[in-house]
């Protein structure tokens, strides 16, 4: 007898299939994204254009919402913009696929919802997208994934955590002494009213020269000429490099121009961006003149660790690191 691997559609603890919402403004992309939700066992209730989408006005996003957007001009950024609060307010999950031209302008329409951000991605990447938004459904029955899926989810799942776990431990807002801030003496050596006591005064470190700090980062981006570049991948610290550079120039940083800077595939990098926002050490800044735009920046406490650790590594010595 034949065996039976029909699986039963994707269904919340309650039993309710979920469904999911597909906009996409690319026919192939659309009917791929489709087949795929269903594969997923989602129930589709719509699939369209953004601009169709728009102008449909449809009440319900379902559970999942799919967007796959390579251009966007400022009518696709309003409407975005809403998605984004409306997907907040109801928690659904988002996949949001771009293209890098696109990026900074996408990225900065969604700041309530955490969507999961995709540049240039093939269907493997979406496909894996979609499971990752399943696992977070509880008590999931899911359609089987062939061989190849599975691995990819299981190493897509494993780097997340790694990256998690990485981000917990380096965190300086977990240090044990508390933090990289504390309060000072404003000269070195105060005595306070009444000279009562005396309070020794501790040197705050400041960051190296922005124009060092670019001379490392190229330093390193070098490897990658002479060696395959994951041997050397490491964004989180490329990053931090690159925005204290940016902090000591005055200067603003993109989503885009830092992705570029950590040196991995802008998807991966995205991953690395919204988990230390997560973890406090990097600040997503709105911008205060267009309010659809944000930008990376350092949290202080990060800027003060930078500092402290290149005050003890020494300025001798930091051309090598």
């Amino acid at each position: 007898m034949q065996a039976d691997f029909a699986y039963q559609a994707a269904q919340d603890s309650a039993g309710c299939q979920l469904a999911v919402t597909i906009i996409a403004d690319r026919e192939l992309i659309r009917a791929q994204l489709h087949d795929d939700a269903e594969a997923a066992g989602f129930r589709v209730i719509e699939c369209c254009t953004l601009e169709d989408y728009a102008q449909a006005g449809i009440a319900s996003l379902g559970d999942l919402l799919l967007i796959d957007c390579a251009q966007v001009d400022a009518q696709d950024m309003a409407q975005l913009s809403r998605l984004d609060i409306r997907a907040g307010k109801a928690g659904a999950q988002m996949v949001v696929a771009t293209s890098m031209a696109a990026l900074d302008a996408v990225f900065g329409c969604f700041a309530l919802s955490g969507p999961q951000i995709l540049v240039d991605p093939g269907r493997a990447e979406r496909v894996i997208a979609i499971g990752r938004a399943l696992a977070h459904v509880p008590n999931l029955r899911l359609r089987e994934l062939d061989e190849e899926d599975r691995l990819m989810l299981l190493r897509l799942t494993e780097q997340v955590g790694q990256i998690a776990m990485r981000l917990e431990r380096t965190s300086p807002g977990k240090s044990a002494s508390g933090g990289a801030f504390r309060l000072e003496s404003p000269a070195p050596a105060w005595r306070g009213q009444g000279e009562e006591y005396l309070v020794e005064a501790k040197v705050r470190a400041r960051l190296p020269e922005p124009a060092l700090l670019r001379r490392i980062l190229k330093a390193r981006q070098a490897r990658a000429r002479f060696f395959d570049g994951d041997l050397f991948a490491d964004p989180a610290w490329d990053m931090l490099l690159d925005l204290a550079a940016a902090r000591g120039e005055g200067l603003r940083v993109s989503v885009t121009s830092l992705c570029i800077a950590a040196g991995v595939p802008a998807t991966t990098a995205l991953r690395w961006i919204g988990q230390m926002v997560e973890a406090g050490l990097l600040l997503r800044v709105q911008d205060p003149e267009d309010r659809r735009r944000a930008f990376i920046a350092l949290a202080d406490t990060s800027a003060a660790a930078l500092a402290n650790y290149f005050a003890e590594v020494g300025t001798a010595e930091l051309a090598a690191v």
